[in-house]
């Protein structure tokens, strides 16, 4: 069973053998999380690759993933347990049937263990032989505030109180990885459970490296114009930028196009593939599409001339 990583090396090492490029700052904030055994907190825009880092960790370390995924609306019974009812009352006809009259005993039985629904947060408390899980509880900022305030007992002492069955402790402390885009502000209250880290979108030079470990194919010149574009597009004040998630989708589109490098109606026709909305789309269509091109292959130019 591979091991936690003992310093922020390793921790880089460990998201480099998952395919995941890293900067220091994550590395650190995650090899303090693991190490402290405390829940790490991520926020950033969508498709940064926020999501990923729980998916590389239960890959690395050979761990089961728990992922729940947050909703509006998102409560107890979806999140954390809820009994079987429907069994429950067919065990009482069966006990009915059979003239069974010992209510007490019959009541404690209907709330054991074999009645209970196990839903992601409690399945992230059981013990496993291959270690603690990963418990990835994803876009938090889409739930409601009374969700977050049951998360404090769950995150503060890794345990879950069932009234009529007792409080659920896991042996070992899950590696938890909460993830939000911040479409909302989550309360302090939570946060401070948590170690923190902003996952920003990434440098051109790291961003040409995601591109090579994760859409090998691109040819390196269409993978510079690609980043680069990219790169120029996060400048404007577009409604959504593209994130990492949109920039292989676009590359790897290309590819399957089998074009070597990109011009302005190659652009034109694909943009669906890295915006997703039609206000984007039009502002960047034709000559604006076209002045960001150029000055890509002016500036890769001016860097392959040095």
């Amino acid at each position: 069973m591979p091991t936690l990583p003992t310093s922020v090396d390793e921790t880089l090492a460990l998201l480099e053998s998952g395919a995941y490029v890293g900067d220091r700052a994550l590395a650190t904030a995650l090899f303090l999380a693991l190490k402290l055994k405390r829940p790490l907190f991520l926020e950033g825009e969508a498709g940064v690759g926020k999501t990923e880092i729980a998916k590389v960790l239960s890959a690395t370390l050979g761990r089961r993933l728990v992922r729940l995924q947050c909703y509006e609306g998102l409560d107890v019974a979806s999140a954390v347990y809820e009994w079987n009812y429907a069994r429950q009352m067919m065990e009482i006809r069966l006990a009915e049937a059979s003239g069974q009259r010992d209510r007490d005993a019959l009541g404690a039985d209907l709330f054991s263990e074999r009645f209970l629904i196990k839903r992601p947060l409690l399945q992230a408390l059981e013990p496993d032989e291959a270690g603690a899980p990963v418990l990835l509880i994803d876009e938090l900022d889409r739930t409601d505030e009374p969700f977050e305030a049951y998360l404090l007992e769950v995150l503060s002492d890794f345990q879950v109180s069932v009234p009529e069955f007792g409080t659920i402790r896991a042996p070992e402390p899950p590696i938890v990885i909460l993830t939000s885009n911040r479409t909302r502000e989550i309360h302090d209250a939570l946060k401070r459970r948590c170690f923190y880290h902003w996952v920003d979108y990434p440098s051109a030079e790291r961003e040409r490296a995601i591109l090579a470990k994760k859409a090998p194919t691109a040819a390196a010149r269409l993978s510079a114009q690609v980043v680069g574009f990219v790169q120029g597009l996060r400048r404007l004040d577009l409604y959504k930028a593209p994130g990492v998630a949109e920039t292989l989708d676009w590359a790897q589109a290309l590819v399957e196009l089998n074009h070597l490098e990109l011009e302005p109606t190659v652009i034109n026709d694909t943009l669906g593939t890295l915006l997703k909305y039609q206000d984007d789309i039009a502002r960047i269509q034709g000559s604006e599409a076209a002045r960001i091109l150029a000055q890509v292959k002016t500036e890769l130019a001016a860097t392959t001339a040095r």
